[in-house]
C-alpha cells in the first residue's frame, strides 16, 4: 500500500509541475489592418475615438412610432429568438467545458454467479476447496481517471469553447443591428410612399382642373380633340400612381410587420417625411474602434482566438499524455462477507504516459491544417475590417452627395412650382398653349416624387452609417 501511495504521489507531483506547458504561440490580432481614418472624414477628426455607435438605438431614433416598431422587432423577431437559443446552447457548452480538467469518477456495483464445468480447471479447483457447484462475486467500487493537462490541451479546448460562446453573442448583436437598420429604413420608405401618394393625389386634382378648362375650350372651339386626349393622358399618369403607391404602402407595412414578429397589418404613423430632421455630422471615430463596436469584426477576432486554440490542441496531441487512474471498493465471493471491513477492501493506483506512434503522421497533418486555418482566420479578419471600413466610407460619401442632390432637387421643385403657376395663368389668359401646361404639370410631378425619394435615401444613408459603425445592438 505504501508503494502504491508513493507511485501516486510521484505521478501527481510530476503532473502538477508540468501542467499547462505552452507548446504553441498564439497569433495576435493584426494591428495594421486599419487605415488611419475613413475616406470622407477630416484630418482633425481622425484622432477622435467618439463614435455614433455609442448611442443606444432608442436615443438615436427620435420618432416614437419608429422606436415602438424597433422595440417590437427586437423583442419578437423570430431570427433574434433563434439567435438567443444559440447563445443558450453555447452557454451550456461553456459551463460544461469548465469540468474538462476535473477527474472522472464512476461508481459501479456488480454481482455475478457462474457454474463452471466439473471437468474444467475452475470446476476441479472449486470441488477441491469448496463445497460448491457455482462461483459468486460481489463488487462495489469507485474508479477515478484524470488526464494531466501537461501541454495545455484542455486549457486550449476551454479557450475555444469560450470564443465560440462569445461568437454566438456577437452573431446575435450583428443580427440585431441589421434588424434595427432594416426596420428604420422600412419606416422611412413608408413615409416616402405616404408623401408620394399625397403628391400624386394633389397632382391628380391639378390635372382635373386643367382637363376641365381644356374641355371648356374644346366646347368653344378654341382647341381640338387632341388637346383633350393629351390632357386626359396626363391625368391618367397621376391617377395610375395612386393605386401603385397604395400597393407599395401595404407591402411595406407587411414587411415591417414580419420584421416585428407579427402578422401583416397597417402601421400607425404620426410623422411625415418632410418633418423628419436629418442628423448632421455624426461622429465616426477611428477605424480601429470597429473591433469593439461592430459585432461582425469582433466575431472575426474571436474566430482568430478559436484558431489559436485549435493550433494549441493539435500541437498538444503530438506529445505524450499522462493519465492517472485509481480504483477501490469492496469485493467478496459471499454476500455475507461483502461489507466486512477491512477484509473486503481493495484498491489500485496506476499511471501511464501515452505517446502517439502509428497515428503521429495523422496528428501532424491535423496540426498543419490548424495552422493553415489560423492563417485563413487572419485573412478573414483583415477582409472583415476592409468591408467594415468600406461600408462606413460608402455611407459618408452618400450622405455628402445626397445632401447636395437634395438641395438641387429642392430648387428644381420650387422653380417648377412657379413655372406651373405661370403656365396655368398664361393658359387661362390665352397666352400659353395646353402643351406648355401639360409639360409643366408632368415636370412638377416627377420632381416632387424625386425630392421625396432623395430625402428617403438621405435618411437611409444616415441609418446605414449608424449600422456600419456598429450601432444598433445596445
Amino acid at each position: 500500500m505504501k508503494t502504491s501511495y508513493k507511485i501516486y504521489t510521484t505521478l501527481l507531483l510530476a503532473a502538477v509541475v508540468t501542467t499547462s506547458c505552452k507548446v504553441s504561440k498564439d497569433v495576435d490580432t493584426p494591428t495594421d489592418a486599419y487605415p488611419e481614418k475613413y475616406r470622407g472624414t477630416a484630418a482633425a477628426s481622425a484622432n477622435d475615438t467618439t463614435s455614433a455607435a455609442d448611442i443606444q438605438w432608442k436615443a438615436f431614433f427620435a420618432e416614437k412610432d419608429l422606436v415602438q416598431l424597433i422595440d417590437s422587432a427586437v423583442a419578437k423577431n423570430y431570427d433574434l429568438q433563434l439567435a438567443q437559443k444559440n447563445i443558450e446552447i453555447a452557454q451550456l457548452r461553456l459551463s460544461q467545458s469548465k469540468w474538462n480538467n476535473v477527474p472522472q469518477v464512476n461508481l459501479g456495483v456488480t454481482a455475478t454467479s457462474s457454474r463452471p464445468s466439473d471437468n474444467s480447471l475452475n470446476g476441479i479447483s472449486l470441488n477441491q476447496f469448496l463445497d460448491k457447484k457455482h462461483i459468486e462475486d460481489y463488487t462495489i467500487s469507485a474508479g477515478l481517471s484524470w488526464e494531466a493537462d501537461i501541454w495545455g490541451k484542455i486549457k486550449s479546448q476551454n479557450k475555444a469553447t469560450l470564443a465560440l460562446y462569445l461568437q454566438s453573442e456577437e452573431a446575435r448583436k450583428a443580427l440585431q443591428t441589421a434588424i434595427v437598420a432594416n426596420v428604420a429604413k422600412g419606416y422611412y420608405n413608408l413615409l416616402m410612399l405616404d408623401s408620394q401618394l399625397k403628391i400624386a393625389k394633389e397632382n391628380l386634382a391639378l390635372n382635373d382642373n386643367t382637363l376641365v378648362l381644356i374641355r371648356l375650350q374644346f366646347d368653344s372651339g378654341q382647341v381640338n380633340s387632341l388637346a383633350v386626349q393629351q390632357a386626359e393622358a396626363q391625368r391618367l399618369v397621376a391617377a395610375q400612381l395612386v393605386p401603385q403607391l397604395q400597393q407599395n404602402i401595404a407591402i411595406q407595412e407587411n414587411a415591417l410587420s414580419i420584421l416585428a414578429g407579427s402578422f401583416p397589418s397597417a402601421k400607425q404613423r404620426e410623422n411625415i417625411l418632410e418633418g423628419i430632421e436629418l442628423k448632421k455630422n455624426l461622429a465616426t471615430g477611428v477605424p480601429s474602434v470597429l473591433v469593439s463596436k461592430r459585432p461582425d469584426v469582433r466575431s472575426a477576432q474571436l474566430a482568430l482566438q478559436q484558431a489559436n486554440a485549435r493550433v494549441g490542441i493539435t500541437k498538444a496531441s503530438l506529445y505524450p499524455s499522462l493519465t492517472i487512474t485509481a480504483s477501490g471498493g469492496l469485493n467478496s465471493f459471499e454476500t455475507s462477507n461483502w461489507f466486512n471491513i477491512p477484509g473486503s477492501l481493495f484498491g489500485a493506483v496506476a499511471g501511464g504516459l501515452t505517446q502517439p506512434l502509428l497515428n503521429s503522421r495523422k496528428l501532424r497533418t491535423q496540426y498543419k491544417i490548424a495552422q493553415t486555418e489560423r492563417e485563413q482566420s487572419v485573412l478573414l479578419f483583415r477582409k472583415q475590417v476592409l468591408v467594415a471600413v468600406g461600408e462606413v466610407s460608402d455611407a459618408l460619401v452618400q450622405l455628402e452627395k445626397l445632401d447636395d442632390q437634395q438641395g438641387i432637387a429642392q430648387q428644381r421643385v420650387e422653380t417648377l412650382q412657379q413655372a406651373t403657376k405661370n403656365a396655368n395663368m398664361l393658359f387661362q389668359n390665352g397666352m400659353a398653349t395646353y402643351l406648355e401646361v401639360i409639360v409643366a404639370q408632368g415636370n412638377i410631378l416627377q420632381s416632387q416624387l424625386e425630392l421625396a425619394s432623395v430625402k428617403r435615401q438621405l435618411l437611409s444613408a444616415n441609418v446605414e452609417l449608424y449600422r456600419s459603425l456598429g450601432g444598433g445592438w445596445q
